[in-house]
């Protein structure tokens, strides 16, 4: 394979500008229809709310912790519409997002940040793995995942998301000459936010880009304005069709900033400059695909005012829903530890029912 058809575009693609005035399109890339990108802002003004709701549930307890994507939404929403129902999706920790406007029932994306001991909904029937905390592992489950689904002859896609510090882990690196060898229908998602924690990426990687990593793989690969959700939508749809039709793996770079501190429990004042975040401020993703879609005539007054008026009902539901204290078994927790109970496991159920009874 020619080493040409592997490079990423040399500059991010992009389709609009950060003031949402419209770039000459980049050659390879279709516009996404008009009906796509209005459905793109609702849910990008739903993630939004739901993101604030969920950081605020955190300051009331309700939430052990929540790792924001305030200012990625573009990267999460252009994500799920980008696959069919019957694709996979693995998601990390910060892809809460993501699920919720996969259609996953809220609560139950959030019941691992709550304390959950186990992922809050079902995998199997969402088609959704479970958010994963360490870093990178979950790119090699999605590599199997896409070659199951290929042995059994399913057109299906799995796409598996990652920040810019997995792409330092051993996990991912294994992971993309896995599916590089399997030719798995698998897209690589990074959305480099800039940060890992508190790592910046200069202190991570000297590539000119994370896209360039899937070269010596002989992977595709692509870089996109990760704030653009025009651009990123029409790079992911072509690196999902690359992979549905048998083109093998292909890895896309977002560049993107994390808004908000890396948990609620972390002080990004620290280490980034009041200035930088400034500057990303006025690269919203949000406020870019509206002025796009307003100049356009794709969008008015009065549809903005509903999406917001939605995207208020359903943060109410949202606080509704999670203010109900939920119903623990305290006996779970020996459930699903071995196939058959040690008489070690045996012995402190036991200790637990006694104290309970007393």
């Amino acid at each position: 394979m020619s080493v040409d058809v592997l490079l990423p575009s040399p500059v991010p693609v992009r389709f609009v500008a950060e003031d949402g005035t419209a770039v000459p399109p980049p050659t390879g890339y279709r516009v996404p229809e008009g009906e796509r990108l209005l459905e793109g802002f609702r849910r990008m003004v739903v993630g939004r709310r739901f993101d604030r709701q969920a950081t605020a549930l955190t300051k009331q307890g309700r939430l052990a912790v929540y790792p924001s994507s305030r200012g990625q939404e573009a990267c999460q929403i252009a994500g799920v519409l980008a696959l069919r129902d019957d694709d996979w999706l693995f998601p990390t920790y910060r892809d809460s997002v993501a699920l919720v406007s996969r259609g996953l029932d809220p609560v139950e994306v959030l019941t691992l940040l709550r304390g959950g001991w186990h992922c809050g909904y079902d995998p199997a029937a969402t088609r959704v793995a479970p958010q994963c905390t360490p870093l990178a592992t979950q790119t090699i489950h999605a590599v199997g995942m896409a070659d199951a689904l290929r042995r059994k002859g399913e057109d299906g896609v799995v796409m598996a998301f990652i920040g810019d510090g997995g792409t330092s882990e051993g996990d991912f690196h294994e992971a993309l000459n896995y599916a590089a060898v399997l030719r798995a229908p698998v897209v690589f998602f990074v959305q480099n936010n800039k940060y890992a924690i508190s790592v910046p990426l200069a202190k991570q990687s000297a590539a000119p880009a994370l896209a360039y990593k899937g070269i010596g793989y002989g992977i595709r690969s692509e870089q996109v304005d990760g704030n653009d959700l025009v651009a990123v939508l029409a790079v992911l749809d072509a690196a999902v069709e690359h992979a549905r039709t048998g083109g093998g793996p292909f890895l896309v770079e977002a560049h993107t900033y994390r808004m908000d501190p890396h948990t609620n429990a972390d002080d990004a004042s620290r280490y980034r400059e009041k200035q930088e975040v400034e500057r990303w401020e006025a690269a919203d993703p949000l406020a870019r695909l509206e002025t796009y879609l307003r100049e356009r005539g794709l969008l008015d007054a009065d549809a903005v005012g509903a999406a917001h008026e939605a995207a208020e009902k359903f943060a109410a539901r949202v606080r509704e829903d999670m203010n109900a204290d939920p119903e623990a078994d305290p006996f779970e927790l020996f459930e699903h530890v071995f196939a058959e109970a040690t008489p070690q496991l045996r012995e402190q159920r036991a200790l637990l029912a006694s104290e309970l009874e007393d």
